[in-house]
């Protein structure tokens, strides 16, 4: 994979990131919203560390 579709899929990702962001704050103060949002932010922060890992091992 590219540099630049490396990138690109990286902006979409924080994009979308930033988006469920918005969206959990205007929800208020739904607890249940609120722990789904962490749970999503920390499989999706898991997720990008292995995507990570995996590239690094790949540029060697």
């Amino acid at each position: 994979m590219s540099e630049q579709r490396i990138s690109g899929a990286i902006d979409r990702i924080e994009r979308a990131l930033a988006r469920i962001e918005a969206q959990a704050s205007q929800q208020g103060g739904d607890g249940e919203i609120a722990a789904r949002h962490e749970a999503l932010k920390a499989r999706v922060s898991a997720s990008l560390s292995q995507l990570d890992d995996l590239i690094e091992s790949l540029e060697k």
